[in-house]
């Protein structure tokens, strides 16, 4: 009896250091991909002069940010006692939620700028084709994310899978605004829309600063 639930233990804890590498390599390929992203898209937004743009490739470093935070999180877990973990979760959550509340003030900052000056997003090829392949990475991204979370148990990797999916509604409303614009001249859908997507942002950075469960 007591030798199968030493077995069990080792299984469920090779089990475990699996999962924490595969939240590991999603990190790191979050990083990577926005800090390429981010390049990207600031070079196609000043070329382009596209304001939209400029701040998806803004926004793609703070996901860089948030990935980075999650890296050390994930890390720490790995040669660190049980007993320190539950405190070095919440400070990892609390990292996370402090960059969620940072891009919702700056989509609702950017949005507002562009409603009052009345700028229109030109067309950028580079642009249209980074979005467009965000599209799909952000939303694999997100749910890899969140099913490690629920297999570790993570808040804070919850709330950073929040994040990868808010990046991917941004790269649809960007997209979306840019292809509106160009068809219909409705220069207006773009910030419109990012409005609101700043609830949904607060909403998510609200519950992981009170340490809300995830994956319920």
């Amino acid at each position: 009896m007591d030798e199968g639930f030493g077995i069990a233990a080792v299984e469920q804890r090779d089990d475990r250091q699996g999962t924490l590498r595969l939240g590991l390599r999603l990190e790191w390929l979050t990083v990577g991909w926005n800090v390429v992203e981010g390049m990207v898209a600031v070079f196609a937004a000043l070329s382009a002069g596209s304001v939209a743009l400029l701040g998806f490739g803004i926004d793609s470093f703070v996901e860089s940010a948030s990935g980075t935070v999650l890296i050390w999180r994930l890390r720490a877990e790995r040669r660190t006692s049980v007993e320190q973990m539950e405190r070095i979760e919440r400070r990892a959550q609390r990292l996370v939620a402090v960059s969620l509340f940072g891009l919702a003030i700056y989509i609702a900052a950017e949005a507002a700028v562009r409603l009052i000056a009345h700028e229109r997003p030109g067309v950028s090829a580079a642009g249209i084709a980074v979005t467009i392949l965000s599209l799909g990475v952000m939303w694999w991204l997100a749910r890899a994310k969140r099913d490690a979370a629920r297999a570790l148990g993570s808040r804070a990797l919850e709330a950073d899978a929040v994040q990868t999916a808010a990046c991917f509604w941004l790269s649809l409303i960007v997209l979306s605004g840019i292809a509106l614009n160009a068809a219909f001249g409705w220069w207006w859908a773009d910030p419109l829309a990012a409005l609101g997507m700043t609830y949904f942002l607060v909403r998510e950075a609200r519950g992981a600063w009170r340490g809300d469960e995830c994956c319920p």
